[in-house]
């Protein structure tokens, strides 16, 4: 490769490091391809950079630029996705295993982007309602609020994902805030430190917003305060290390771990070998074998199995794998590659050897073992491995002992009770894949798996036309799992935004807590002009704008026409002796008749910058609406969010919520719901 490169560390704005460290090698043929620098990095101006400059430079933003920012940004890496598959195939992984890196990491910045924009405000401060009355007289309410700890966030991540491990983490703290500190796995930093130069060419990343330490963290842990967060992928004892560090526990810096578990699939006793779910379990558990050469925290490491089909199991796995080509991931036909480094492969070896003590190897490189590829030799590329244990119920090995490579043990067991023991044998997991055509048996067994893992993923021939499969993470749902697989929680949608802000439990009258939320409160004090909120543009709105409507006596004339319209008969609404009998006494109005009767008192028909009503929320009838009652409504402002869109003619719009409580003749709240509208910006 000529001149070896040095690997740069991102501190304080500046790339730093140039004298050669550690050297770091190919997977594929151990050739030295980078160092690490020699130059010790300045924890302390890290930290303090994060927090004097990526923190303001980060709140200059709300969560809706925040979250157009993320978009943005996986827009431009996405254009040059190429440049990081380059250097990713030097980490052993083929082009399918760099997908879930490159394009995987990318399509999270998307998800969050995308989760944020719809759920997040055009503020700083997230409003986790509904607020609460806790006075007899309206005057005193609560509420809570989220809001950015003006901390920064220290990730530190695996190998086995470089790009993915990186960006699914920064996401959430970025939306949230929260200045990122990344720490990568050494043996494949050399992909990381590109990802974040692409990043921070982007141009979209504030200042401070992003720093970058290749090699160790130093003295970094102990400079954290209460107000910052530590977020660990990898290996659980050293997650166990790290979580006792010192300083971490007398600040109460908050702790979050994914670690490497023994993750489990499930062959229920219902299906047979002539099921087609049969074969579904087969492919998955081959498939997780192989995939990243098994380096995947998710990864199926025991395979349960009814013990009548063990052998059935055993046969058609040693036949798919038997397919399966080993080498460098440049050469066609090539379905697996290496491991990360030689140090993980001799890792590797010495625990399949401990795993292979009383069990039997039904697969390993004895069955023709040869990698493809010019160097493969000297690379780091294992042979797929495949055990069978026949007393899983007391050995302890099988449940304790993990081999991170494209390793898994086949389990015998008498019945689904068995079967779920085994499970739970692994001390807490972070998925495990029942497959069984039954929904009894999955409604018994999901959970009780569910009390030791973090995701319960079921596959039958109907879920496998869409499913992403056992070992695939996804940016909606939550990440992690309990015991030995850390106890913490990654992704999981806007709860992971949430886990890097600090909640606030907030007393006041209902005016205040509409000005802290910047969201209406029942009982607030309300904005009447003689404009009429429909006609405001959006920049013009503000929260408290209301309306309150004329009267409508509701007559039998009505419920007749809204029944002959809606074709809604029921006998409350139009039989009055059965309605005598009832808890109301009388023939009531159809709720959705009060529904469409209070739009018609609030709604402003001419032309105007409200563009389309797309939904209702927290739809409620709380009081019934007899004939001869007498109903009103008042539509007020409930909360704006500017997500920075424009219409196909150009137009800017928000997004505005409107709370609407319609009330009887005695003042009695008889329904009650939000309205989501678009609203056209003046500009």
């Amino acid at each position: 490769m000529g001149n070896i490169a040095t690997l740069q560390s991102l501190i304080a704005g500046r790339w730093h490091g140039s004298e050669a460290h550690t050297p770091l090698h190919s997977a594929l043929d151990n050739q030295l391809i980078y160092h690490t620098h020699a130059e010790k990095i300045d924890f302390d101006e890290a930290v303090t950079y994060g927090r004097k400059t990526g923190v303001p430079a980060l709140m200059a933003l709300d969560f809706q630029q925040r979250a157009q920012r993320l978009k943005a940004l996986a827009l431009y890496m996405m254009e040059r996705k190429e440049e990081l598959y380059e250097i990713s195939h030097l980490t052993g992984a083929t082009r399918p295993d760099s997908w879930v890196d490159v394009e995987g990491g990318i399509g999270t910045l998307f998800a969050y982007a995308s989760m944020g924009s719809r759920e997040l405000p055009s503020s700083n401060v997230l409003h986790e309602g509904p607020a609460l009355a806790l006075g007899k007289r309206g005057g005193f309410a609560g509420t809570h609020i989220l809001v950015p700890k003006g901390g920064i966030a220290v990730h530190i991540n695996a190998f086995n994902f470089p790009i993915w491990g990186m960006l699914e983490k920064f996401a959430p703290s970025f939306l949230a805030a929260m200045p990122c500190i990344v720490k990568p796995a050494t043996a494949t930093s050399y992909l990381t430190q590109v990802t974040v130069k692409m990043m921070m060419e982007s141009g979209l990343l504030p200042e401070g917003a992003l720093q970058l330490v290749i090699g160790s963290t130093g003295d970094l842990l102990d400079r954290l305060g209460g107000f910052d967060a530590v977020t660990f992928t990898g290996s659980a004892d050293t997650a166990a290390k790290l979580k006792a560090n010192p300083n971490l526990i007398r600040e109460a810096v908050p702790f979050t771990a994914e670690a490497d578990s023994l993750n489990c699939a499930i062959l229920a006793p219902d299906v047979s070998p002539d099921d087609p779910e049969f074969d579904l379990f087969v492919k998955e558990v081959a498939r997780e074998m192989t995939g990243k050469a098994g380096q995947k925290c998710t990864a199926i490491r025991r395979v349960i199995v009814p013990e009548q089909h063990a052998d059935a199991v055993g046969q058609r796995l040693r036949e798919r794998l038997a397919r399966i080509t080993v080498g460098n991931p440049k050469v066609e036909g090539v379905r697996m590659g290496a491991l990360a480094s030689m140090d993980q492969h001799r890792d590797v070896s010495e625990r399949v050897e401990m795993l292979a003590r009383g069990n039997e190897v039904l697969f390993s490189a004895r069955d023709g073992f040869n990698p493809v590829g010019d160097g493969c030799a000297n690379g780091a590329f294992f042979a797929p491995t495949l055990l069978l244990c026949r007393n899983a119920m007391v050995n302890d090995a099988v449940h304790d002992i993990e081999a991170f490579g494209p390793v898994s043990t086949v389990m015998t067991y008498k019945d689904i009770d068995e079967a779920l023991a085994l499970a739970a044998r692994g001390k807490g997991s972070l998925v495990t894949t029942l497959v069984t055509r039954d929904p009894a048996i999955a409604a018994h067994a999901v959970p009780v798996a569910a009390a030791s893992h973090g995701r319960v993923h079921i596959l039958e021939r109907e879920a496998a036309v869409d499913s992403t499969g056992h070992g695939s993470p996804l940016p909606q749902l939550k990440h992690g799992g309990p015991g030995r697989a850390g106890g913490g929680e990654e992704l999981g949608g806007i709860r992971a935004v949430k886990h890097f802000l600090q909640r606030a439990a907030v007393q006041g009258s209902p005016t205040m807590l509409t000005a802290v939320t910047g969201e209406y409160v029942r009982g607030g004090a309300v904005k009447e002009t003689d404009i009429h909120p429909f006609r405001r543009w959006f920049e013009d709105l503000e929260v408290g704008h209301s309306l309150l409507t004329h009267r409508r006596t509701v007559s039998e004339a009505d419920i007749v026409n809204f029944g002959g319209v809606s074709g809604d008969y029921f006998y409350m609404h139009f039989d009055e002796i059965a309605a005598k009998d009832t808890q109301f006494g009388k023939r009531i109005a159809h709720g959705y008749f009060v529904l469409s009767a209070a739009a018609g008192l609030f709604v402003s028909p001419a032309p105007g910058p409200v563009l389309a009503n797309y939904g209702l929320d927290n739809l409620r009838f709380v009081a019934p609406v007899a004939i001869g009652d007498t109903i009103r409504a008042r539509l007020t402002c409930k909360r704006k969010v500017d997500r920075n869109r424009t219409d196909e003619q150009g137009r800017g719009q928000g997004v505005v919520a409107w709370d609407v409580q319609v009330t009887n003749q005695h003042d009695e709240l008889v329904a009650s719901y939000d309205i989501l509208t678009l609203v056209q910006k003046r500009g």
